[in-house]
């Protein structure tokens, strides 16, 4: 594909990574409504998730590719299985964080390293050097998620051992999400997003039923909360991540996980008008920084990261 046509597609690629990154900021919302049907561990919710994805993912491709959707390389396929593995590892290590440091610390960590970790292995692994309008846009977006998060820190119960099992927790959950995308970058010019979507994610419910299982999952549940779990599998799960798996193949990573930061920001604003959470002026701040932020890439009319070998 010419580099016009990827240059065209780019703000095209950045508006699909940012409403994929709205209907994860839903995902908050759920968790808390079904915390109220007595579905309290985030594992098992992570697994109901994924596997509730698969079907209408796997329908899909068939329908789109045919016997294609099985038409995989063993290199493209290792590949999916370490996506479905980090976003495995993703849910997983932060919601044992959020059980030790609690929800603020645990999102802050997750949420403001990823992007970090995620610029340091593009540089490294994809040559992928970001540019000053870039650094610019990260900075303020991690500045932004600390002060739109942080307005809302609580106690931790458990003390200094308990937060720092939680922040390596946290810091797992980033990596998990930096290489998962990395990983999906490095498959998206040769493999079509749902065949990705589709087989990571058969791989990510695999693992997380293996983990959930112990703990005794089950599947009799309300029909209100089967509903909350259709939804979370159907929109923020298989859509959003379809989305997002499209567009990084015309987005460096680095950037995809900038504008994934609205994340939050779209979590916060619902708390606010379904549960009647109030804004402070700090998160209103950290709220116009990570307005700016998504407002330096979607203006960018020059590359925001270099190839190594253009200097």
């Amino acid at each position: 594909m010419s580099s016009r046509t990827e240059s065209q597609r780019a703000p095209i690629a950045l508006a699909a990574i940012l409403f994929a990154a709205l209907l994860w900021g839903t995902t908050g919302i759920c968790s808390k409504l079904l915390n109220g049907f007595s579905i309290t561990d985030p594992i098992a919710i992570g697994f109901y998730r994924m596997v509730l994805a698969v079907p209408p993912l796997a329908a899909a491709s068939w329908l789109t590719l045919g016997r294609g959707l099985f038409s995989v390389t063993r290199r493209e396929l290792l590949t999916m299985f370490l996506m479905g593995a980090m976003l495995a590892l993703y849910q997983a290590c932060f919601f044992a964080s959020v059980a030790r440091t609690g929800v603020a610390i645990a999102t802050v960590i997750t949420l403001c390293s990823a992007p970090i970790l995620t610029a340091l292995l593009s540089a490294l692994l994809l040559r992928e050097w970001p540019s000053r309008r870039l650094l610019l846009s990260l900075t303020l977006a991690v500045a932004g998620t600390l002060l739109l998060i942080g307005w809302q820190s609580q106690p931790v119960a458990g003390g200094g051992s308990a937060t720092l099992a939680g922040t390596l927790l946290a810091l797992s959950s980033a990596t998990g999400y930096a290489v998962m995308t990395l990983a999906g970058r490095t498959i998206a010019q040769r493999s079509h997003p749902l065949q990705t979507t589709t087989i990571s994610f058969a791989f990510s419910a695999l693992i997380l039923f293996v983990v959930a299982l112990p703990n005794g999952l089950t599947f009799e549940l309300r029909a209100e909360a089967w509903l909350l779990l259709i939804y979370l599998g159907l929109l923020p799960s298989a859509l959003g991540y379809v989305i997002f798996v499209w567009a990084m193949r015309y987005t460096p990573a680095t950037v995809a996980t900038i504008v994934t930061l609205i994340e939050p920001l779209t979590a916060t604003v619902l708390a606010r008008l379904i549960f009647g959470e109030r804004l402070s002026a700090t998160a209103l701040a950290g709220a116009c920084l990570l307005a700016g932020a998504m407002l330096l890439l979607f203006t960018a009319r020059r590359p925001i990261t270099q190839n190594q070998e253009a200097h």
